[in-house]
């Protein structure tokens, strides 16, 4: 809520956020404290005034934390310059109080204290919050401060600013520490309180992994009795296909301090063994010493189940797709022998089905049999499965370099149609129609585009057809331009044709 300052007209000022920044402030602990004084007497020795002050300015009255040659150590707010001060962008200066509208009838100015001249430096938080002023008082009349003299005043109003952010940050330690001291008081009996009440199975260990602590649903899933599972004998209840595994893994995180992660087989208290998901994290202090580790193991039983159910749906599903493409392509083929003047698109036609057959067959979900050796994220391990039909004995002539690049089934499509159109152009008329002849793609990142260049040399001369582009051409700015969202530039060289493609990153991927 804005309200107008009571000193300063025309000004407004966030009081409450002023009095909730002067509350983080550990202000006793700097009233009248040798460092600030320091400060003051500094002050009025370089600018040869008998008064210096640090004020700051409350909600009714400024106190003076710090002050030299004023045995008062506050006054009402309505008196204050300070809070004037506080308001401007950089030192104030007030000649002759008698003859400034502001102040000439401030009973700071009639009365004993007889100020005549001031200069004050604001005191701002770093959050831009007014909180008074560094200020010289002189009384008698004055032109102005020196350079130097405002220097200085500029540079000790930031000293007493450090002052003032480290009481605060001391009086924000010495908060958290009590804070600490009352919720580690009882934080045992919490814990344990919660742990007990909560569905997952929870443990924790020492520093070295001994395990000390299992909730009471660790021992209502294992049947085990309490105790007989504490240091080493948890890993007695893995199925024994899994205990060397799980033991590889939480050694690797003791060592490292790195998270625990692992899916296990667990024995039930029935005999039976049910898959869990165990995870744990390191506690830590302040010196980023592992005081202790913290633990969960979540059944997973069903899901993981369920998971399996739908992988095996999905390669199912993903197979078929895959016979589809052989199907279409049967029946291209069977239209073509009947058709004899079909057979040179028939033979088009498949071979674009067989390539996207290879793209769909690259990302579609595998088994663990059928899966490829390559990543099937992999842009460059699509581009092989692509560019395998044309191996030459035990040479490849299409040669794949640069950056690797995450695809996903979404882009694999137009990048086979692509691919292919530019491989088949090639292989009729480019460099691959030669024994010698050779291409090769490179994929570049550049922030948060990709440039895939391919590049034909050593085979026949090239040279820009005529007329309109054919349906090849078309193919290849369908799947860089509009499903890919890229551009495409070809460069007819006297060494070969390069084709350049630049697509956002985004578009190979979801992720």
């Amino acid at each position: 809520m804005l309200c107008a300052a009571p000193t300063a007209p025309g000004w407004t000022v966030d009081e409450a956020a002023r009095a909730a920044a002067m509350a983080t402030y550990d202000l006793e602990s700097l009233r009248d404290s040798s460092a600030l004084k320091q400060i003051t007497d500094f002050a009025a020795a370089l600018c040869e005034a008998p008064v210096a002050l640090v004020s700051l300015v409350e909600t009714t009255r400024q106190t003076f934390i710090a002050r030299t040659g004023l045995s008062e150590t506050e006054t009402p707010r309505e008196m204050s310059f300070c809070a004037h001060a506080m308001l401007g962008d950089g030192i104030m200066v007030v000649p002759d109080a008698t003859r400034d509208p502001r102040f000439a009838d401030n009973a700071l100015v009639t009365g004993d204290l007889h100020i005549r001249f001031y200069a004050g430096a604001p005191l701002i938080s770093d959050d831009g919050i007014p909180l008074g002023s560094l200020c010289v008082i002189d009384t008698v009349p004055r032109d102005g401060l020196t350079p130097l003299q405002m220097q200085g005043l500029a540079t000790l109003a930031d000293n007493v600013m450090a002052r003032l952010r480290d009481s605060r940050d001391a009086a924000a330690w010495r908060a958290a520490e009590r804070n600490t001291r009352r919720q580690l008081t009882d934080s045992e009996d919490r814990f344990r309180t919660l742990a007990d009440t909560m569905p997952q199975m929870v443990w924790s260990t020492l520093p070295d992994g001994f395990h000390d602590y299992y909730n009471a649903r660790w021992y209502e899933f294992t049947g085990t009795p309490q105790g007989s599972t504490d240091g080493e004998g948890w890993n007695d209840v893995f199925h024994p296909e899994d205990q060397a595994r799980a033991w590889d893994v939480w050694r690797h995180s003791l060592g490292t301090g790195d998270p625990y992660q692992i899916e296990y087989r667990l024995r039930h208290f029935d005999g039976t063994y049910r898959w869990v998901l165990g995870r744990a994290l390191p506690i830590r202090d302040a010196a980023g010493r592992i005081t202790r580790w913290f633990g969960t193991c979540t059944d997973i039983h069903e899901q993981k189940l369920a998971l399996h159910e739908r992988e095996l749906i999905s390669q199912e599903l993903s197979h078929r797709i895959k016979n589809i493409f052989s199907v279409i392509s049967g029946l291209i083929s069977f239209a073509a022998r009947s058709r004899p003047a079909f057979a040179p698109v028939a033979a088009d036609l498949r071979q674009r089905i067989t390539a996207l057959g290879r793209a769909h067959d690259f990302v579609r979900p595998h088994s663990p049999a059928s899966r490829p050796m390559v990543k099937q994220d992999s842009l460059h391990g699509l581009l092989a499965e692509l560019f395998e039909p044309y191996r030459r004995e035990d040479r490849q002539p299409i040669a794949i370099a640069g950056d690797e690049i995450p695809i996903d089934d979404r882009s694999a499509t137009p990048l086979a149609l692509l691919f292919h159109e530019l491989a088949t152009n090639a292989t009729k008329y480019g460099a691959l129609s030669t024994d010698d002849g050779s291409v090769d793609v490179t994929v570049a990142r550049e922030g948060d585009h990709a440039t895939l260049r391919w590049a034909e040399q050593d085979g026949p001369p090239v040279r820009e057809p005529d007329g309109p582009h054919g349906f090849g051409s078309q193919l290849i700015e369908l799947s860089a331009v509009r499903q890919l969202g890229g551009s495409v530039m070809r460069e007819w060289r006297p060494e070969g044709l390069v084709v350049i493609v630049r697509v956002p990153v985004a578009a190979f991927s979801r992720t």
